[in-house]
């Protein structure tokens, strides 16, 4: 018997199938937690720029983000300043912030977003999508730049601008994750950065989806085209 061309057995036979693949399963957990010790002993870079961010609390420095703990992660958040709203796939990983930023804090670990747009724009698009997390603003600063999330209109047209360390990011501003640690001295050190599919790992959403008999169900040649703000689904 199939349902949709899918083989369908005894519990049995289930049984069996599910078990050999666990192995599988149990390989990758293996090789995950390798590769995620060899990340953790990448060499580190030293930062001796200032930075400076528009945030909640006013004028903040980058070490200043850290607040009292040693480890912080940005997300770089998709927003000109020319827009109005955020990146709506931002948006969809930005969704899963909110309620681990607690646990997060608990492992030393400090959690901010960061964009170009303004903060008088990013405030009433936070306010809107009803998230709490702390959201702060580069456009007086090259940050973006120097991490590689934006570029400026010479670089994309001179095919300069290299996102993902490999490829032409076909936008101003693109997506990304970035660590930084700060040692007892107040020293800040950025220790590792990722994009485009390597930030697959920060939403919760992606990992239920792989989980079900239909998959992410998307579009090859538009993978996202799916993708809502949480309040415009037209349901």
């Amino acid at each position: 018997m199939t349902i949709k061309n899918h083989p369908v057995v005894s519990r049995e036979k289930w049984l069996s199938e599910r078990t050999k693949f666990l192995a599988k399963e149990k390989e990758f957990t293996r090789l995950r937690d390798d590769l995620s010790r060899q990340r953790r002993e990448l060499p580190w870079v030293k930062v001796d720029k200032k930075y400076v961010f528009d945030g909640p609390k006013g004028k903040e420095a980058l070490p200043d983000l850290f607040e009292n703990r040693s480890q912080l992660v940005v997300y770089h958040f998709m927003f000109s300043p020319e827009w109005t709203e955020g990146c709506p796939h931002c948006s969809f990983w930005a969704d899963n912030f909110n309620d681990i930023i607690v646990h997060l804090n608990h492992r030393d670990v400090t959690f901010v977003a960061i964009s170009r747009a303004p903060l008088a724009k990013i405030e009433p698009f936070k306010k809107r999508m009803g998230w709490s997390f702390k959201w702060l603003s580069s456009s007086q600063n090259d940050f973006n730049y120097d991490y590689h999330v934006s570029f400026t209109p010479e670089q994309l047209e001179n095919g300069t601008a290299i996102y993902n360390y490999s490829m032409n990011p076909g936008f101003e501003d693109r997506e990304g994750s970035s660590v930084f640690y700060k040692d007892a001295r107040g020293a800040v050190f950025h220790t590792y950065s990722c994009y485009a599919r390597g930030i697959d790992m920060m939403n919760t959403a992606y990992h239920y989806l792989d989980l079900v008999p239909k998959g992410r169900d998307e579009n090859p040649q538009s993978t996202q085209d799916w993708v809502r703000y949480h309040d415009r689904y037209e349901d």
